[in-house]
This record gives structure tokens, C-alpha cells and sequence, in this order.
């Protein structure tokens, strides 16, 4: 029997068929990705998002090593589908053989019953080989492109958040109004639900890139890499064994290539015309379920204050209208989805008979075997499936789409929210002084204008002033946080400047972080923890260091307040800014907590904003705000 292929020196041709199409490949990826992420919108917010990963002096040597390996492994998973359909060929034409031999007569039947059998039993001992070695590259194309996602996931993790926090964009950022030009006008990239973009959007964009890239799973037409080579490999087997065909009188050779190309190029403009909303559906998608989960939170976290209200209806009622915006959204990607399924499966399906019709005139003339036959059907189906890849993944890409444009929207609203105007700082030891600050509203309304002051070791300034005159935004402007701010701002350096706001901020975890914080607990020591726990008036939660709670629950409104004076004692700073420090404690404990600040630490310069009458006593001045930006400084009385 004469096969179709030389088995025998296969590992030769196979090894250079990978050199020569490696280096072609590598070449055009790099091309390839260089026009997209220079000249294509989504390639730009791609290449922003993640280029520093293959570019970075520390992580472009393992990125582009993953990507080495992936891109060996996908072309050598299509070497392996050409080869398979080579055994195909040669399955066939041995059954062919047999069924002729047993037809036969005399020594040319049995001869060739004998070579179809041999053929048979060789075509098996083919398919052992080549089935073990796909099911070891598969399981090794798993191993690193899971590899591969995780380093890069951890790495675009890292850095979106360092770059949401840096420069308290977390915070800052609110203020920041993105527009978007994108012909979607609807599409708002911006802060939304930042903790999804970093976490959900993340985990898409490294799964979803690797996946339409290289494929996953074994498939060799499931990524665009292994497609187009496919779609080069088969082409050229489909060439060799296509023939003729007349339509209309006019004879078109090798009519099997051109029909696949024409079948499947229609279908795939048809197909991105169907599902081209899905890329403002998904993005919504996410939008809208992220807003529903964080209301959810929201009534978590606020579930005290929901129960005294009796507002179970409203939050109910609430809840329940951003789930329907979930599902309207939910719908309307079900209808498109629909659509776009639909018209795939049905070009799918109806492209199964295609080779068979085409090729059938020329095996009942006996040009071609049934080993032909075969070899062409599973030919035009890999050509088939490889440019149907990117009509049947285009929902995939929409959905990539959506969250490249959602951490591309995060990223620039971190950019811009640095770059709004900050109080200028100049650092100065152990005093504070006030330039020419003015605080104003976002609408421009003036809240405080050309505010001057100096305060020494020792002093003790008091705010006052009515609701809405802007004290607690005139310590957002000086902390950095208010972007409606002009002047200078002298102050001690760092750490040595505490800011602290009426409800203090109870981070996760054990509580001697929770009492250290924003220090860290071994820079304090429990020794030091206990004693300061003691001194506030908390005796009760000085053996319980080793806990892990959600404090900010379990600690009351007034424990909280308590616990804020005790990091001022751990921290002992300079300067401390208290935004009304004590709302929460009865008269006497904060007549005890601010004579144990000015005893324990009686050179801090202590800042207290503040609506209690009871506070004055503490302090050596008072800043009352009198509305239009006026303001009125003078010495506490008695």
C-alpha cells in the first residue's frame, strides 16, 4: 500500500515545518501587534493597560518566554491536525483496499486484502503515536498558558492597583469627569465600581487574550495564531486534492478552495453585523451587575442603620430596580446572542456537506480514493473552522472589548485625577502655616478665601462655623484630597502630620492593626498597644490583640473615636487634624481624651474641627467661618 506521507522520516519534515513557520510567525505577531496597538483605538487602550508586562525590565524576559512557549506548542498542535489527516487518508484507503480484496479473486484479491490489512494495522500504530503525543502537548499547553495568565494577571493586579492608589487617585478620583468619544456614545468609561474593573476585568483580559491568541484546550483553530496557520496548511492540502468544477457551462478549477474561502468570508461579514452590539452590551453588562452587587454591600454594611430606619421597603425597592436593569441588559444580550448563535450554527452545519458534494463526482469516476475523500472533508473542515474562528469568537472579543475598555477608563481616570490641582506643600519642622489658602466649591462658590495663620509648638486651633461653611473641606484641601483648592500649606513632613476623620477608618484583619493603624503593628509593639488601650478607656479589648473581626462592626461609634486617640498616642505626631473627633463620646470622656492629648503630648499642634462649645477649652484659638469665604481668627476666650 502506498501511504500518503513518508512516516518515516516525518520527524525531520515536522521539525523543519516548525523552524520556518516559527520564524514567520514571530515575525508577524510582532508586526502585527505593533500596527494594532499604534493605529487601532482598542490596541492602544490594550497596549496601555498591559504593555509595560512584555516591555518592563523585570517582567519581559518571563512574558515573552511564556509567549515563545505558547506560540511553539499552538503551531506544533496544528502540525499534528495535518498529520492526523494524513492517517485519515490513509485509515480510508486501507478499508478501501480490504473492501476491495474481499470483492476480489485469485492472488491480486488476496494481495490486496493483505496490503489493505497491513495498511490498517499501520494506520493504528500511527494514530497511537500521534494521539499520545496531542494529549501530552494539550496537558503541556494547559500548564503554561495557565502559567502564563497567572504571572500576568498578578502583574496587570499589582499595577492597577499601585496606580489607583498612588497619589489617592481611590480618592481623587470622583472628581474626575471622563467623556468618551467613542462612536458608542452610551459607552462611559470612568470610576465605576473600580473593585471589579481590578479584579473581574483583570481575570477576563488575561484569559480572553490568551485564549483568542493561542487557543486552549487542543484545539489548533481555536486562537487566531493557530487559524491562520491552519488556514495556510490545509489550503495547500485542499489545493492538491480539490478538482474541477462547471457552474454555468464554465469549468473552475480547484472549486473546493475557492468555495470554502467565498462560503465563509459572506458568513463572517454577516456575523460581525449581527453581533457587533454585543461589544456596548457586555460593556453595560458588567456596568449594571456591578452597581447591583454593590448595593447589595452597601446594605450589608449598613445594616444597623437600614434596621433603626425600618427602611427594609425602600432598599428593597431600590435593590430590585437595579436588578431589572441587570436583566433588561441580560435580555437584550440574549436576543442578540440568539441571533448571532444561530446564523454560526446554521453556516456551521450546513458547510458539513460541502466537500462531499463537491468531491462526490470525482470518486464515482474513480479519480480519487475514499481515503481522498476523507482527507478533503477533514481538510475544508479545518479551513473552515479556522476562518470561521473569528466570525464564531466575536462575542468573545466583545466581551474582551468591554473590559480593555474599562481598565483603559480606570487607568486614565487615575491619570487625570493626579493631575488636578493640590495644595502646595512645603515641609517645615514642628509648625504649621497657611498662605493665601482659598477652598472653594465645584461649582467655583468660594467657602474660604486667602486664609493665613501660624501655629507654634503647642498651639491648638478650634473650627467652627455652621454646616456647609467647608471645615471638613478645609482639612480635605490641606490633606491633598479637595482639588478645589489654591495657596501653601506648610507642615511637617510625612508620617509626622496625622489626619483623622470623624468616623476612623477600621481596617481588616487582627485588632492590634486595627488600633496601629495607618503604622504597622511591629513598629509599635503590643506593650505599647495595651497601654495606649488602657489610657483611652478601652481596658476591655486589651486581651483580645489576637482577634480577627470586622472591628469597624463590632467596635461602637464612640469605641471607634476612642481608638482613633489611641494611634495619635502611638504615632505621636507633630501635627494632628481631628474632623470632629468626638461626635460620638458623652462631654466628660472627651473632656478626659483631649486632657490626656495635651498631657501625654503637650508640643503636638493639635487642629480640631468641631460644633460643641465643650471643645474650646482645649484649644488656644479659634477659626470661625462666617460663610462667603470670610473668616474670623481669634484667641478662645477664658
Amino acid at each position: 500500500m502506498e501511504y500518503s506521507v513518508d512516516w518515516g522520516t516525518e520527524i525531520w519534515a515536522t521539525l523543519r515545518w516548525m523552524g520556518v513557520v516559527f520564524a514567520i510567525t514571530i515575525v508577524g505577531f510582532i508586526v502585527v501587534g505593533f500596527v494594532l496597538a499604534r493605529f487601532t483605538v482598542w490596541g492602544k487602550q490594550f497596549w496601555r493597560v498591559s504593555g509595560r508586562f512584555f516591555l518592563g525590565p523585570q517582567t519581559r524576559t518571563v512574558a515573552w518566554a511564556y509567549l515563545i512557549g505558547l506560540m511553539l506548542l499552538s503551531l506544533f498542535g496544528v502540525r499534528l491536525s495535518v498529520l492526523l489527516t494524513y492517517f485519515s487518508n490513509d485509515l480510508y484507503t486501507s478499508l478501501q483496499m480490504v473492501g476491495q480484496g474481499l470483492t476480489g479473486q485469485g492472488p491480486e484479491g488476496q494481495a490486496m486484502l493483505d496490503a489493505g490489512k497491513s495498511g490498517f494495522w499501520h494506520s493504528m500504530a500511527v494514530f497511537g503515536i500521534l494521539a499520545a503525543i496531542h494529549v501530552g502537548r494539550t496537558l503541556l499547553e494547559i500548564y503554561v498558558g495557565s502559567a502564563f495568565e497567572i504571572r500576568w494577571r498578578w502583574w496587570l493586579t499589582e499595577n492597577a492597583t499601585a496606580d489607583w492608589m498612588g497619589g489617592r487617585a481611590f480618592y481623587r478620583n470622583r472628581f474626575v469627569n471622563i467623556g468618551d468619544h467613542h462612536k458608542d456614545s452610551d459607552i462611559q468609561p470612568g470610576i465605576d465600581n473600580p473593585d471589579q474593573r481590578i479584579e473581574s476585568d483583570i481575570t477576563n483580559l488575561a484569559s480572553s487574550s490568551r485564549v483568542l491568541v493561542f487557543s486552549s484546550g487542543g484545539s489548533s483553530t481555536g486562537g487566531v495564531i493557530p487559524a491562520i496557520v491552519t488556514i495556510v496548511s490545509f489550503t495547500k492540502i485542499l489545493w492538491d486534492l480539490s478538482g474541477p468544477m462547471t457552474l454555468g457551462g464554465i469549468e473552475i478549477p480547484r472549486m473546493m478552495v475557492w468555495l470554502v474561502f467565498m462560503y465563509v468570508l459572506i458568513a463572517t461579514a454577516v456575523a460581525f453585523w449581527i453581533g457587533r452590539p454585543l461589544i456596548r452590551l457586555n460593556f453595560w453588562r458588567e456596568r449594571l451587575t456591578a452597581n447591583f452587587r454593590y448595593s447589595l454591600v452597601r446594605v450589608r454594611d449598613g445594616a444597623e442603620n437600614v434596621a433603626f430606619y425600618r427602611g427594609e421597603d425602600v432598599e428593597h425597592r431600590g435593590l430590585m430596580a437595579r436588578f431589572g436593569a441587570v436583566i433588561d441588559n441580560y435580555w437584550q444580550i440574549i436576543y442578540r446572542t440568539m441571533k448571532f448563535v444561530g446564523w454560526n450554527f446554521s453556516v456551521t452545519q450546513v458547510s458539513v456537506v460541502f466537500p462531499y458534494i463537491v468531491q462526490a463526482p470525482r470518486f464515482f469516476e474513480g479519480s480519487i480514493k475514499l481515503g481522498d475523500m476523507s482527507q478533503t472533508a477533514g481538510a475544508f473542515g479545518n479551513v473552515h473552522d479556522a476562518l470561521s474562528f473569528f466570525r464564531n469568537s466575536y462575542d468573545d472579543f466583545a466581551n474582551l472589548r468591554a473590559s480593555i475598555l474599562r481598565l483603559d477608563g480606570l487607568e486614565d481616570a487615575d491619570t487625570k485625577s493626579r493631575a488636578l490641582p493640590e495644595i502646595d506643600t512645603v515641609d517645615r519642622d514642628r509648625a504649621v502655616q497657611l498662605t493665601d489658602v482659598g477652598i472653594s466649591t465645584p461649582a467655583g462658590d468660594d467657602l474660604i478665601r486667602d486664609l493665613n495663620l501660624t501655629l507654634g509648638p503647642g498651639d491648638a486651633l478650634v473650627i467652627k462655623g455652621r454646616s456647609g461653611a467647608g471645615k471638613t473641606t478645609l482639612l480635605r484641601g490641606l490633606a491633598g484630597l479637595w482639588p478645589y483648592v489654591d495657596g501653601e500649606f506648610a507642615r511637617p513632613a510625612g508620617d509626622r502630620t496625622l489626619f483623622l476623620s470623624q468616623i476612623p477608618y477600621i481596617p481588616l484583619g487582627d485588632l492590634r492593626t486595627a488600633v496601629a493603624y495607618p503604622a504597622l503593628p511591629d513598629a509599635v509593639g503590643d506593650d505599647a498597644i495595651r497601654a495606649a488601650l488602657q489610657q483611652v478607656f478601652l481596658p476591655h479589648l486589651v486581651d483580645r490583640l489576637d482577634e480577627e473581626e470586622d472591628w469597624s462592626k463590632v467596635l461602637s461609634p464612640g469605641e471607634q473615636q476612642r481608638v482613633a486617640f489611641a494611634r495619635v498616642l502611638l504615632t505621636r505626631p507633630d501635627v494632628v487634624f481631628m474632623d470632629e473627633a468626638t461626635s460620638a463620646i458623652d462631654e466628660g470622656l472627651e473632656y478626659s481624651l483631649y486632657s490626656l492629648i495635651r498631657t501625654e503630648l503637650p508640643e503636638t499642634i493639635l487642629v480640631s474641627v468641631s460644633h460643641r462649645s465643650t471643645t474650646d477649652r482645649h484649644h488656644t484659638s479659634l477659626l470661625e467661618l462666617t460663610g462667603g469665604g470670610n473668616w474670623e481668627l481669634r484667641p478662645v476666650q477664658g
